[in-house]
């Protein structure tokens, strides 16, 4: 089965449908099978005094001006999902609150994410599972222990989830990547895995494919010079491009792990084999 490649848009359109479409292509174009938004409900996320916090943005001078700049509304949404089925790439999103949820739950998207920040919202795990709709849960920030949690309430609630080894560090050193975490959740859990990057590079996304994983995901953007907090962890144009290109190559490269002798390599020893 091919690795499912999810563009991570997230909040990387600040604000602007046309980014967001421009983004859209970009996966479409790139190979990717998905593109994934994020959620909020500004006011049950965030307290007031949080809200009110000065917060220079071209949204204005607080941190409520920011927030609501970065979030899609139903208008947006509608456009968002007319869009992305006349490309023919599914999305989804990844919502911060249960109301976000609800929300989401009209598009009737074929996939459902829990990101790490969320994963000890009980809950919100407990309504997305009781969509019984396949869930990618990130387990960045997560103790086994967090991750014990949400997987018996994914089990129990009769959810097929992928979960999703990822370092919460925004970008993320290349050192601090533990990959072989991979493994690790593989066995502990016995359960699909993917991968979540944050890193610069693509390459540590392309080795995760070589390990094994059914899933990656990947923050893009238009140009990691571009205003937010997760620009520079994403993947411009030409980077995913390669990541694509990489993960697919591995995929063929791979093969069966059955030792074969095949019409090619008979040719080949008919010429080299004079004994």
């Amino acid at each position: 089965m091919s690795i499912f490649v999810i563009a991570e848009i997230g909040i990387n359109h600040n604000g602007s449908i046309d980014i967001a479409k421009q983004l859209i292509d970009m996966a479409k174009d790139a190979g990717c099978d998905a593109v994934k938004f994020q959620k909020r409900t500004i006011d049950i996320v965030y307290t007031p005094a949080v809200l009110d916090t000065p917060r220079e943005s071209p949204w204005g001078k607080t941190t409520r001006e920011q927030k609501v700049g970065l979030e899609f509304g139903l208008n947006e949404y509608k456009e968002i999902d007319k869009y992305c089925k006349n490309k023919s790439i599914e999305w989804f999103a990844s919502a911060w609150d249960v109301e976000s949820q609800k929300f989401l739950r009209q598009f009737n998207c074929k996939y459902n994410k829990i990101a790490s920040a969320m994963l000890t919202h009980i809950p919100l795990l407990k309504e997305v599972a009781s969509e019984k709709i396949h869930t990618f849960i990130s387990t960045g920030m997560a103790t086994f222990t967090e991750i014990d949690a949400a997987v018996s309430i994914f089990r129990e609630a009769g959810c097929a989830f992928t979960l999703m080894h990822t370092v919460s560090v925004y970008p993320c050193p290349e050192e601090d990547l533990n990959l072989n975490m991979i493994k690790t959740l593989s066995e502990k859990y016995n359960c699909p895995v993917g991968y979540s990057g944050h890193e610069v590079s693509p390459v540590p996304s392309i080795a995760a494919a070589a390990m094994g994983v059914t899933a990656i995901e990947r923050h893009i953007t238009l140009d990691r010079a571009m205003y937010g907090s997760d620009q520079s962890a994403s993947l411009e144009k030409r980077g995913l491009q390669q990541l694509v290109g990489g993960v697919r190559s591995v995929e063929k490269s791979l093969g069966s792990g059955k030792k074969e002798f095949g019409e090619a390599e008979k040719a080949v020893a008919a010429k080299l084999r004079y004994w």
